[in-house]
């Protein structure tokens, strides 16, 4: 078996977090959107309780547990980078929502079983 750069692992591991925010009923509006603040992995729209909120997704991908859970590399600082990154993509497109929101997905890819995921929702909000 080949190795794998961190670009496809990285690839890999959204393509998993978009199919995990299709499965549970959100609309990926974009990835990968990238402007001179930096990048938004997802954009995703949530209409699940009956009301539009845009959710700007950072996806974290490692490929075992060696260097930690991969959530644990979201830092403050990132997550404030997101909420500015947030505010540019939303600036710079017409949707209509009743809210904002952020997420994280932690991908865990393993050799011998099915990768893992965990999302959380809401990683900034105080």
């Amino acid at each position: 078996m080949t190795r794998r750069t961190r670009q496809e692992i990285g690839a890999h591991g959204e393509d998993l977090a978009v199919a995990e925010l299709r499965c549970q009923g959100m609309e990926v509006l974009q990835r990968n959107w990238r402007c001179r603040f930096g990048e938004i992995d997802v954009v995703a729209l949530d209409s699940s309780d009956g009301r539009r909120t845009a959710v700007f997704c950072e996806v974290k991908c490692r490929t075992g547990l060696g260097f930690g859970d991969p959530l644990e590399s979201i830092t403050y600082a990132k997550i404030k980078r997101l909420r500015r990154l947030a505010a540019e993509w939303l600036s710079q497109h017409e949707l209509v929502v009743h809210g904002v929101r952020l997420d994280a997905i932690g991908v865990t890819l393993f050799r011998d079983r099915e990768p893992l995921l965990i999302h959380v929702t809401g990683i900034g909000d105080a």
